[in-house]
């Protein structure tokens, strides 16, 4: 079985010096599945195909190869598949810090063919370890979300809700918030079985839904003084974790109130 390799690097000279390379190694057998030149470049790819390996460069637009790394390092951590790491860089001083996070190799341009020979035969010993980790246990999903500090991972069991907010989400955990790139629509479509939709912009855990709150209630006039999208006649909807309240649509009403009973019957309320 060939190693997929997806090549990072954001000069189109240095990507194509490696592909060459790669060409005059027989062994291990290899596939090129793909070739990036941003961080977000590379998350793309990893988000829409299995990648076994990435040669992955440092200097990059939209984010630090290094940071990269470290969050698959994470997600690997966790269970989640995650490729093999292996640096193909200029900037020689981040090696101590690569291999902290478990890079497989770090290689230094120009690269020589026997060296990344040497660092591919390390991937095929290492890979099928990182595969065989936790099979059973259950896979995290998170959440890639540009930071002034980078990208950052979110768990998606941490959200709370989704809010859209003009041309943008806003990601709420108990913790910050972030903002995201999407639409409400393409998110409920990924993650419809543990979001539930109770307004027109917004979607929220299912496991954290808490209690409905009839209007006019002591809590819910609490609510309405904070949030002006709670109306008169507007439920509220109290969230595990957080003390602000949302609002529910007349439309989504039902569903919050199948869902409670739900958690009802099985003893979770």
């Amino acid at each position: 079985m060939s190693l997929r390799v997806l090549i990072a690097d954001d000069e189109a000279l240095a990507r194509n010096r490696l592909r060459v390379l790669l060409g005059d190694i027989a062994q291990p057998a290899m596939q090129i599945v793909a070739e990036a030149a941003s961080v977000m470049d590379v998350l793309n790819v990893l988000e829409q195909q299995p990648v076994d390996l990435l040669l992955l460069d440092i200097a990059m637009p939209g984010g630090d190869g290094m940071r990269l790394a470290e969050l698959l390092h994470l997600q690997r951590a966790n269970g989640q598949p995650s490729p093999a790491v292996i640096f193909v860089t200029a900037h020689a001083q981040h090696a101590v810090r690569a291999f902290d996070i478990e890079a497989v190799d770090y290689l230094t341009k120009p690269v020589r063919l026997e060296r990344l020979q040497a660092a591919l035969q390390k991937v095929e010993r290492v890979q099928p370890v990182q595969q065989a980790l936790q099979p059973d246990s259950p896979v995290e999903e998170y959440l890639h979300i540009p930071t002034r500090q980078g990208i950052e991972l979110v768990p998606l069991s941490q959200v709370l809700y989704f809010k859209a907010e003009l041309k943008y989400i806003t990601v709420v955990t108990a913790q910050r918030e972030y903002i995201l790139d999407a639409s409400l629509q393409e998110l409920e479509q990924h993650y419809g079985e543990r979001f539930l939709r109770i307004h027109r912009n917004a979607l929220v855990a299912r496991q954290a839904v808490d209690a409905l709150l009839r209007p006019g209630s002591r809590d819910w006039i609490e609510a309405s003084r904070q949030d002006p999208a709670i109306g008169e006649d507007t439920w509220g909807l109290r969230l595990r974790g957080l003390n602000a309240i949302l609002a529910v649509s007349r439309r989504q009403l039902p569903q919050v109130r199948e869902l409670l009973q739900q958690r009802h019957d099985v003893g979770l309320s």
